[in-house]
């Protein structure tokens, strides 16, 4: 159904829940970047009606999940901490060219967020499958079916907002080269590492 074309190992998984305090935080972090990023879609592109409506459901969605996971973290004893670099939404920014086309500009931005939310929810399945603390399992179960949602959100508008070929021509370029980063990842604990 998500079209990646790398699958996470189950290696990943076990990495993940053995360092809980990073996975969490990592995370957290990532849902308020989601949430970030659909309130600048929002500023970029307030013309677009349709899309700034979505955006703002998509917005408080990311931050009740950023909530959800903080409160699950502080129900456990941990702590938020800080912010951690994460190269991959910047790995898939540059990915294309920069360009000064407001519409092109808006697809990439889509595209990329597709594919963000793509991974997240195949991570957050990989996640679920190979935890034996079962609340945790449930709670990533049911982000899982939010994130397969957002991507195809993300897509549909990419395809509403550019011919349906060329945008998925530059879907599949970008399935490929994420793939790519992929093989080179799942030794961190995080969502995306």
């Amino acid at each position: 159904m998500l079209g990646l074309k790398f699958e996470t190992e189950t290696s990943w998984a076990e990495i993940a829940k053995n360092d809980l305090q990073q996975i969490l935080t990592d995370h957290a972090f990532l849902e308020q970047k989601a949430a970030s990023n659909a309130v600048s879609i929002i500023i970029n592109y307030s013309e677009e009606t349709e899309l700034v409506s979505a955006m703002s459901e998509i917005a408080i969605e990311e931050m009740q999940h950023f909530k959800m996971v903080h409160d699950l973290m502080t129900a456990r004893g941990m702590v938020l901490g800080r912010s951690q670099s994460n190269n991959y939404a910047k790995d898939l920014q540059g990915f294309f060219v920069k360009t000064k086309d407001r519409n092109e500009a808006l697809i990439q931005r889509l595209l990329v967020a597709a594919l963000i939310e793509a991974r997240s929810c195949e991570r957050f399945k990989v996640f679920s499958e190979n935890l034996e603390d079962q609340e945790l399992s449930e709670f990533y179960k049911d982000l899982m079916i939010s994130e397969a949602n957002h991507y195809t959100l993300f897509l549909g508008f990419a395809r509403k907002y550019q011919d349906k070929d060329i945008v998925n021509k530059k879907w599949d370029q970008l399935l490929a080269f994420e793939a790519e980063l992929m093989k080179a990842g799942g030794k961190t604990a995080k969502v995306h590492g």
